[in-house]
């Protein structure tokens, strides 16, 4: 039988649990906040290990509006086709990934939205856990009330990995295709889209000068996308279907060390 003392120690053990939860809850949400509203007067900046966030503008940053409107959607489409429908998280995909664990008993995947891609990269690491999944989750949806989804875009087109030593997609637009980011095409695009899951291994159809396989079918799978979505027409998809990418002609890689070097700033 519980007696008075043991009910109140009982009371009190869990009211001292209940507030302590709530300030450490209170207290991480408003250190959270305080970074993410670091985004809106910062740029993170890659320092070959980590981000940074830096007040001066990268000399590789990109405005959102000054990507192509093909290539900037293959890459939503690829990446997180319900991107500006979402609150910063995809229920759905988190269901979906939540049940493959479960059965095949470790985490398979990581059902991150765009949103939740820019938290992972400029405020965390890569470890796969729960702990480190939780704090994407609420970092993303406080990003998502503060920031406009074409600035949580912005963010997420200049921190993509594209290649080795390439992050953003204007240097990996000059890497691959010797021209600024404004200019690429619809198949441009859906190149830059396929590599995005391992850019360095899907790099291979751009190192050997031709398409592979893969590379090949997962272009025509977002050029389908597209044209489901309306960006380009059927007409466009089968246009570009036929096309072939610039460096699929060339003998060697024409890029100037300055463009690689982020000094030549005529593009912005």
């Amino acid at each position: 039988m519980m007696t008075k003392t043991m009910a109140k120690k009982i009371f009190w053990s869990t009211l001292t649990l209940v507030i302590a939860t709530v300030i450490g809850v209170g207290a991480g949400y408003v250190y959270f906040r305080a970074q993410v509203l670091k985004l809106e007067t910062h740029y993170p900046m890659w320092t070959g290990k980590e981000y940074k966030l830096v007040k001066y503008k990268p000399s590789y940053w990109v405005r959102e509006g000054l990507v192509s409107k093909s290539a900037k959607w293959a890459i939503i489409i690829s990446e997180d086709w319900p991107f500006f429908q979402h609150q910063g998280i995809d229920v759905d995909q988190i269901q979906i990934a939540i049940e493959q664990s479960i059965e095949q008993k470790r985490l398979v995947r990581g059902a991150s939205t765009i949103t939740q891609q820019v938290i992972k990269n400029v405020f965390l690491t890569n470890e796969r856990s729960l702990l480190r999944k939780g704090k994407e989750v609420i970092l993303a949806l406080i990003m998502e009330q503060y920031l406009s989804k074409k600035k949580i875009l912005e963010l997420y087109l200049n921190i993509i990995e594209l290649g080795e030593g390439i992050r953003g997609i204007k240097p990996a637009s000059f890497y691959y295709f010797n021209k600024p980011p404004s200019l690429l095409d619809a198949k441009e695009g859906a190149f830059l889209a396929m590599l995005l899951p391992s850019p360095i291994r899907y790099g291979h159809s751009f190192r050997e000068r031709k398409l592979t396989k893969y590379a090949k079918e997962q272009i025509e799978r977002v050029l389908l996308r597209l044209r489901q979505a309306k960006v380009i027409t059927e007409e466009q998809r089968l246009m570009h279907l036929n096309d072939v990418l610039s460096f699929e002609t060339r003998a060697e890689n024409l890029i100037d060390e300055d463009i690689l070097g982020f000094e030549n700033e005529k593009y912005e």
